[in-house]
């Protein structure tokens, strides 16, 4: 089994060097090898899938615990880096996933992903208020108040704008990330996103990514972040620069809550597994069994 191991701003992925189309490894091998002391290490695993909508390619992403994630900003850029470095992609295509259609366009610097429109209203997040839509809604839970803005853009996001002190404060944020991604308002879990606006084209961000946990860099948590921004007043339509532990996205917020986002990615390794790890863990049929 080969893999190719990739980052975006320390946000990191594997991809599965095998283009045929098939049944994902189960959720016990895809821990085994995210874990990051007994495996690869990672965010998170990146398949081929069959492309749908007209899309040139296709793509399936799987969050550390397992679960299956439906888009992921940074996981699309690296993709889409690979799709070009690995497979002989041109320099524009589109992604199709389960959160939609994704054109991206990839340059010798960065790599540019249009993620869609952003949406406030609950059945689109989906999350369960009871409003027209989620912008700025008191939550309390587990003896913590919380005022979020839900964002839905293919996945869940609940963003949470903070002080400084407050953002800073890792032992507060770290804790309530957890006990929002589960909150029962939102039914298939969700991104959380601690943020402070530091002007009109800037802002500050913790993530809380689900099934992950912390993670340095998310690229559809600075899209969430950014659309709530400018849906709040905190920040101007445009061009909106997002600071995260590993580094700079710049999301760009139409009007009409389109988003597009732009960053860097970098391939870190070749990875081919060992067939004695393989086997140590039961795993020996990793390497994806026919669909």
């Amino acid at each position: 089994m080969k893999l190719s191991k990739f980052h975006g701003l320390g946000n990191d992925y594997l991809v599965l060097l095998d283009r045929r189309p098939r049944t994902p490894p189960d959720a016990e091998a895809i821990r085994a090898l995210c874990d990051r002391h007994l495996g690869v290490g990672a965010d998170g695993l990146l398949l081929h899938a069959p492309p749908t909508g007209g899309a040139q390619y296709g793509l399936r992403i799987f969050n550390p615990d397992g679960s299956e994630a439906e888009k992921s900003g940074n996981g699309i850029r690296i993709f889409a880096r690979y799709l070009v470095d690995h497979c002989g992609a041109g320099s524009q295509f589109t992604i199709s996933t389960l959160g939609g259609l994704v054109p991206c366009v990839v340059g010798p610097e960065a790599v540019t992903a249009h993620m869609g429109t952003a949406s406030f209203r609950p059945a689109d997040v989906p999350c369960t208020f009871e409003v027209d839509e989620v912008v700025q809604i008191p939550l309390e839970h587990a003896g913590e108040e919380f005022t979020v803005t839900a964002v839905g853009i293919g996945n869940p996001h609940c963003v949470v704008f903070l002080d400084d002190v407050a953002l800073l404060d890792a032992t507060r944020w770290r804790r309530w990330g957890p006990l929002l991604e589960v909150h029962p308002s939102f039914p298939n879990r969700t991104n959380v996103q601690f943020a402070k606006a530091l002007g009109p084209r800037k802002l500050s961000l913790r993530i809380w990514e689900r099934g992950a946990g912390e993670t340095s860099a998310s690229g559809s948590s600075a899209c969430a972040a950014a659309a709530a921004a400018v849906k709040t007043g905190r920040c101007q339509p445009g061009w909106i620069a997002v600071h995260m532990p590993g580094g700079v996205l710049d999301v760009v917020v139409g009007e009409d809550y389109s988003l597009r986002l732009r960053g860097p990615v970098e391939e870190i390794a070749a990875v081919e597994l060992s067939p004695s790890w393989l086997q140590a863990r039961g795993l020996a049929t990793i390497h994806l069994p026919p669909a």
